[in-house]
């Protein structure tokens, strides 16, 4: 039973990797050069970015860099810690930051690894460095918004927690594509931005679930 409940928990991640590696072969298989599906959103983005949707781009993207991601995530981990001590949730706080720290530390190096060059200077709309695959903001954004969407549903399994923890989930998404949008990357970046933060959290959320699950203390007796 317990090899069989082993499998099942490395098969998402398995999976998940699988996929993540078939994308970043198609992108090396071409030296990063784009496909048919990279150039036309770039393009149409572009072309459709007048001064105001891009600002409100720029403040979009911001959530996915900076201090935003870690009070997230952490945020999400004292959530999830339930009821508790105050050192206990910040135990499980810091895991959940240290989950999203070494998964941004992960991607730094595999897009160093694969250095896929980004779309043309000329058409971004926000200045950035480094390498395209996969999206950073993409990946830290999509992994903060999780950690707190699972603290959420933990502290208010009802539809209170899910209608938040969808709330970010559409904020995750939202930063991916003005990526996109701005310019800076193209959509395959942002796909494995995605697919590398799944990949991530399915392999080290059970885990951290189990331990803030030990964390929790008891239910108080019923009246």
């Amino acid at each position: 039973m317990t090899a069989r409940l082993n499998r099942s928990r490395l098969l998402p991640p398995a999976l998940l990797a699988a996929a993540f590696a078939l994308l970043a072969w198609l992108v090396l298989a071409r030296h990063g050069t784009p496909y048919g599906f990279d150039t036309g959103p770039h393009r149409w983005s572009v072309a459709h970015r007048p001064h105001d949707a891009a600002t409100t781009a720029r403040v979009v993207t911001d959530a996915g860099t900076g201090p935003y991601p870690y009070l997230a995530a952490g945020l999400g981990g004292w959530l999830a810690a339930g009821r508790t001590t105050v050192r206990r949730r910040l135990v499980v706080a810091l895991l959940a930051v240290a989950v999203l720290l070494f998964g941004q530390s992960l991607r730094t190096a595999l897009s160093t690894a694969l250095h896929r060059a980004r779309p043309p200077a000329a058409d971004w709309a926000v200045h950035v460095a480094g390498h395209s695959f996969p999206s950073g903001h993409t990946a830290s954004s999509a992994m903060a918004a999780a950690l707190l969407a699972w603290g959420l549903l933990r502290a208010w399994p009802g539809a209170p927690g899910r209608s938040l923890a969808a709330l970010c989930g559409l904020l995750a998404l939202a930063v991916g594509c003005t990526r996109v949008y701005l310019g800076v990357h193209w959509p395959s970046d942002v796909v494995g931005g995605w697919l590398f933060a799944a990949c991530w959290l399915a392999a080290l959320l059970p885990p951290l679930t189990g331990y803030a699950d030990r964390m929790a203390d008891p239910a108080p007796p019923a009246d």
